[in-house]
C-alpha cells in the first residue's frame, strides 16, 4: 500500500525518466512540469498568445469617448488578450521575486521544507508525538515553519503589490487600447 501511495505522488518521476539524485533518490525534471488539466490550460494559454506587436501597438491606443466604451473595450480586450495578461501578471511576480532577496530565502525554506518531507516519506510515516502525521498535516507543518520568514520577508505585501500593479497595467492597458471597428460593433451597450 505505501509503495502505491508513493508512486502516485505528484513528485514521484515516470520510470523512463528516473536519475539517481542525492541522497540515493530518484529526480526528473520532465516529472515536475505539468501533467492533465494544468498541462491542457498551459497548452491553450500558448495557442491563445496574441501577437506582442498587436498588444504594444502604440497606434492602437487612445482615450475613450465615454464610459460604456471603456466597459466595450475592458470585456473585449480581456477576452482577446487574456494569455498575454497572463504572461504579464507572471512577469510581475518574477519581477517582485527577484527584487525581494529574503522573499526568495523564505520561498527556498519552504521548498526546501516541502522537498525534505517528501524525502521523509518515501523512507518512513511522520510520527509526531505518538501520531501518524497525514501528508496535509505534514505540507501545514511545513507552511508553519516557513511562515515566520514569510511574515519578516514582507510577502503580504508583495502579493498586494503584485496584484495592485497587475490591476493597473492590465486595466489601462484593456480601457485604452482601441477595438477594431468590426470588434466595436459587436459589443453594443446600451445608454443607461
Amino acid at each position: 500500500m505505501a509503495g502505491k501511495a508513493g508512486s502516485e505522488h505528484p513528485f514521484t518521476p515516470p520510470a523512463e525518466h528516473e536519475a539517481a539524485g542525492p541522497l540515493g533518490t530518484k529526480i526528473s525534471i520532465p516529472a515536475l512540469l505539468p501533467q492533465g488539466p494544468a498541462k491542457k490550460w498551459l497548452e491553450q494559454r500558448r495557442a491563445a498568445l496574441r501577437p506582442w506587436a498587436t498588444f504594444a501597438d502604440q497606434r492602437r491606443f487612445g482615450k475613450p469617448r465615454n464610459l460604456g466604451e471603456v466597459c466595450q473595450r475592458l470585456a473585449r480586450n480581456v477576452e482577446y488578450f487574456q494569455s498575454n495578461y497572463v504572461l504579464v501578471f507572471l512577469g510581475l511576480v518574477l519581477y517582485c521575486l527577484i527584487t525581494s532577496p529574503l522573499l526568495l530565502v523564505a520561498l527556498a525554506v519552504f521548498f526546501g521544507a516541502c522537498y525534505l518531507i517528501y524525502l521523509r516519506t518515501q523512507q518512513s510515516r511522520l510520527v509526531l508525538f505518538g501520531r501518524e502525521l497525514s501528508m496535509a498535516h505534514q505540507y501545514g507543518l511545513a507552511g508553519g515553519v516557513s511562515f515566520p520568514f514569510f511574515w519578516l520577508a514582507g510577502a503580504g505585501s508583495a502579493v498586494f503589490w503584485v496584484l495592485g500593479a497587475t490591476l493597473v497595467v492590465i486595466g489601462s492597458h484593456a480601457a485604452f487600447h482601441e477595438l477594431e471597428s468590426g470588434e466595436a460593433d459587436e459589443l453594443q451597450m446600451e445608454p443607461v
